[in-house]
């Protein structure tokens, strides 16, 4: 059960207060009761003192066995017109007796009203608390996130203004994060546009050109038709990547994850880019263990290095070498993927990942998306991906963990 702090103040102080009341009133009928018997035991005195003269002869001890016997059952007192049962026989206490009637009234008033005191100021502050929890939801339905809620205590309201505060944290973060999402939107958008405007812009001039000129020679009709095929195939491969993009920032890929064979994902991611290689006689050049695997998904996994590849190939030149190597220790199993390039520029090292982002040495018909998609396959099958470069060629390193 939660400690409520603040309640159990409140309860400390009156119980604190109705002990103290409690020890004065005992105090208070100690000091009443003393009042009465020395007027009783004055009285008496008075009474034996006036014995012992008219009848000397009577013993001490006689004179207190009268006075401590129980025995006498003759109401003598009404001889003298006294009830005992509704009258002082000493009047002197029934003054005394008025005066402490009145001190217990005034006393058990002072009681009620330092009571009632605690009970109000505790309903105060709790309607204070709510006061200000009533304003603190205003403040969020207006949109006011920046709300600090600073309260030690465990009592209901204090929970319920710790629960607010954590709510408001949480709205806080929504609305940062959907505002990202918007502008995260907004960009990619731009960036698509601006990724398909120049492909279709040049489509549409070598379509117009075409059908402008019915008798344009056969060779320029053909490059056009093969440059028109070229862009359709980058659109093509944008919009492909894009969708994969889309399904795991919307976290809707089932990864399909089993111990694989490096050299078979690799083997695989190989002869989706061996076209490009023969394009450019680029040779890729295996060397590992072939006992290497990895816990991932197969498909997504060359989909990874092809891209990764490709992107190795578009920055090699012509009749030159891809070296990939592999293999697996008690942490990770790692690949390195070196080509002999022109190199990245150090500034482009640190973005070459984000989305759209071609650096200053990218090729023409770099769209700035395939290592982005690389990355986030990697980083799903729990592996990290780095990159080193320099003038005379740029290495991936990509670490798959245990």
């Amino acid at each position: 059960m939660k400690n409520k702090v603040k309640l159990k103040r409140y309860i400390f102080i009156s119980l604190i207060i109705s002990i103290i009341f409690i020890i004065l009133n005992i105090l208070i009928n100690i000091y009443e009761y003393k009042i009465y018997r020395n007027n009783i035991n004055n009285n008496l005195e008075s009474i034996i003192s006036l014995i012992e003269t008219k009848y000397p002869l009577i013993t001490k001890n006689e004179i207190m066995e009268i006075l401590n016997s129980k025995n006498n059952t003759t109401n003598i007192f009404k001889e003298y017109g006294i009830d005992i049962d509704n009258t002082s026989i000493i009047l002197e206490n029934d003054k005394y007796y008025n005066t402490f009637i009145i001190f217990n009234a005034l006393y058990i008033y002072i009681i009620i009203i330092v009571l009632l005191i605690i009970f109000l100021i505790y309903i105060k502050n709790k309607d204070k608390d709510i006061k200000d929890i009533t304003k603190y939801i205003e403040e969020i339905n207006k949109g006011n996130y920046e709300l600090k809620i600073n309260s030690i205590s465990e009592d209901e309201l204090s929970i319920l203004k710790n629960e607010i505060y954590k709510t408001t944290i949480k709205l806080k973060e929504a609305y940062i994060n959907t505002n990202n999402d918007k502008l995260s939107i907004k960009k990619s958008l731009e960036d698509i546009s601006h990724q398909l405007k120049t492909p279709l812009t040049s489509i549409l001039i070598m379509l117009d050109n075409l059908i402008d000129d019915p008798n344009m020679d056969i060779n320029t009709r053909q490059d056009f038709i093969t440059d028109i095929k070229r862009q359709v195939v980058n659109i093509n491969f944008l919009v492909q990547n894009l969708l994969k993009l889309s399904k795991f920032d919307s976290n809707t890929i089932h990864f399909i994850k089993e111990n694989n064979k490096l050299s078979n994902i690799l083997k695989e991611a190989i002869k989706n880019v061996s076209t490009l290689c023969d394009l450019k006689d680029i040779k890729i050049i295996i060397n590992g263990d072939d006992e290497s695997t990895i816990y991932s998904d197969f498909k997504w996994e060359v989909e990874a290095l092809t891209n990764i590849l490709k992107n190795s190939i578009e920055h090699t030149k012509d009749k030159k070498e891809i070296l990939v190597d592999y293999n697996t220790n008690n942490v990770y199993s790692i690949i390195k993927i070196k080509d002999y390039g022109v190199g990245i520029a150090h500034d482009d090292l640190k973005h070459i990942f984000e989305r759209f982002y071609k650096g200053k040495n990218s090729s023409p018909d770099s769209i700035g998306i395939g290592l982005s998609l690389a990355k986030a396959i990697i980083n799903e099958d729990n592996g990290i991906i780095s990159v080193e470069s320099n003038s005379n060629g740029t290495t991936f390193i990509i670490k798959y963990y245990k």
